[in-house]
């Protein structure tokens, strides 16, 4: 055989084996049992963030967060800003996701607390706006002293005390210009009398705080503990500004 028919042969061959592994296709098959089967494409590079984010992607239908009231918004933005944090190395405590829908009326359960490692809903509750954020429903926030608003976006959970309030848990916000007055306003987690049901039944919408994450007393210190020391918290709304100004959400 002539060496160039060698050569071409030889370059053909090559080119069909390259198709085969780089191209993407499906293949249907039977399965004898008037089944067809379809075998997808399998992404030739995945990266270890994607893996993680395709897995936390998932919980939300797993666990049936649509069914007990969070927005698939709120969930798809508070896993963007658990895998920012937890790159840039600022979460200690990687366990756990928490996330408050400030869509929904304070009559509703709009804290969910996500153990995103063994895909648990381990806290479902009320949870308090400020009170010049709005009565049943928060549409006004702010990062100003003496507001006595909330503000969106990310924290950070860090150390415990005894206030005022109780057992109580300060919160490091993250964003500049919506929570990072965080500190200096005293915006914490503390349990309150005022978030409860029988609160509900009286007004129709549970007590407004100063601008902190009130959450129901029987049930502060068994979140406090569990969320506590550098796990991600994102407080969200459907607020033009804040969605189209975070540096997070937008990184």
């Amino acid at each position: 055989m002539n060496i160039f028919k060698v050569y071409r042969l030889y370059v053909a061959a090559f080119v069909i084996m390259f198709c085969l592994v780089h191209t993407p296709f499906g293949i249907t098959v039977s399965n004898g049992m008037g089944k067809t089967m379809i075998f997808k494409p399998v992404a030739l590079s995945t990266t270890a963030d994607n893996e993680h984010t395709t897995s936390l992607m998932l919980i939300y239908d797993s666990l049936h967060l649509a069914s007990m009231g969070l927005s698939h918004e709120a969930f798809d933005y508070a896993v963007k800003g658990y895998i920012y944090l937890k790159n840039k190395g600022k979460l200690h405590n990687k366990r756990v996701l928490s996330i408050i829908d400030f869509t929904k009326p304070s009559s509703q359960k709009r804290l969910f607390i996500l153990d995103v490692t063994s895909y648990k809903v381990l806290f479902n509750t009320y949870v308090a706006h400020g009170q010049n954020t709005g009565q049943e429903y928060a549409n006004k926030f702010s990062n100003k002293l003496e507001s006595y608003q909330s503000s969106l976006g990310f924290y950070v959970t860090t150390g415990t005390y005894m206030g005022k309030n109780g057992f109580s848990m300060q919160l490091d916000g993250l964003e500049n210009g919506f929570n990072d007055q965080a500190d200096e306003r005293a915006i914490v987690m503390h349990g309150a009398p005022y978030v409860s049901e029988a609160f509900i039944k009286h007004r129709g919408y549970i007590g407004r705080s100063h601008g902190c994450p009130a959450v129901p007393q029987q049930l502060n210190k068994p979140i406090i503990e569990k969320i506590k020391n550098g796990s991600c918290l994102f407080i969200y709304s459907d607020n033009k500004a804040y969605l189209s100004r975070s540096r997070i959400l937008n990184a």
